[in-house]
């Protein structure tokens, strides 16, 4: 007669954290962090289509590494989560924090009641009229939330480009030395540990910019992200294109 096969909770619980974190790590880092005009994000991603970063609603932005199709699902929660409460109550009433309590409740409740966690860590942005009214909310495959300050980086090889950013980040660069500095702290996370340089077709890039009137959101193209870089070689006129939710 065979025995029962247990498991005591705690093993599950680490076994579901070892799961999630070695999936996340195999994606390639994203990165966001504060500027003098808004939020930038940066990370790499050679696809046109498969956004690692979107809108949410006026003043808010969505970033994420892990699994494309289950970051995508909550995207659209958010989405959807977003566009109803201001349509209940008032678009004022839609904050970042709401939101990223809302990702905290779903992620939670996928980490302890499915066999198999999300392999997803999400930064949840919301720019301010000044910069002190910023917020940058990260969340992690479990549920958990931090209130984070300055920059986040996620997935892949963070720990060069935390000490990058760490050292050189400040509040008050513009958007050309943001991105530079961004940029920068990404190619150092090479598999063979040698610096890297990033070539703006092989990036994605975002910002919220609190210069805008209401929709603050606008996608940093790959000829703005050239000439921002310095990769163009010639002026090339920048796009406001801007994605919808």
């Amino acid at each position: 007669m065979s025995m029962p096969f247990y498991m005591s909770p705690e093993q599950v619980m680490k076994d579901k954290s070892d799961f999630a974190r070695k999936g996340i790590a195999r994606g390639r880092s994203v990165l966001a962090l504060a500027y003098a005009d808004g939020i930038l994000f940066v990370g790499e991603n050679p696809s046109n289509a498969l956004h690692k970063m979107s809108e949410i609603y006026d003043r808010i932005a969505f970033a994420a590494v892990g699994k494309y199709n289950e970051f995508e699902n909550l995207r659209l929660a958010g989405v959807r989560y977003a566009d109803l409460r201001g349509y209940q109550y008032d678009r004022t009433d839609v904050t970042g924090r709401g939101l990223a309590n809302a990702y905290a409740q779903t992620l939670g409740t996928i980490f302890t009641e499915s066999s198999k966690p999300y392999e997803v860590e999400l930064v949840v942005a919301e720019v301010g009229h000044t910069q002190a009214e910023d917020q940058m909310y990260r969340l992690t495959y479990d549920g958990s939330v931090a209130d984070e300050h300055g920059f986040v980086v996620m997935g892949g090889q963070s720990e060069p480009i935390v000490a990058v950013l760490r050292d050189a980040h400040r509040a008050d660069l513009d958007l050309r030395d943001a991105l530079t500095l961004a940029v920068r702290a990404l190619g150092t996370a090479g598999t063979d540990g040698e610096p890297r340089q990033l070539l703006a077709d092989n990036l994605e890039a975002a910002v919220l910019d609190r210069t805008r009137p209401r929709r603050a959101f606008k996608r940093l193209l790959t000829p703005q992200l050239a000439r921002l870089l310095g990769q163009d070689g010639a002026e090339t006129p920048s796009t406001d294109s801007e994605t919808p939710a």
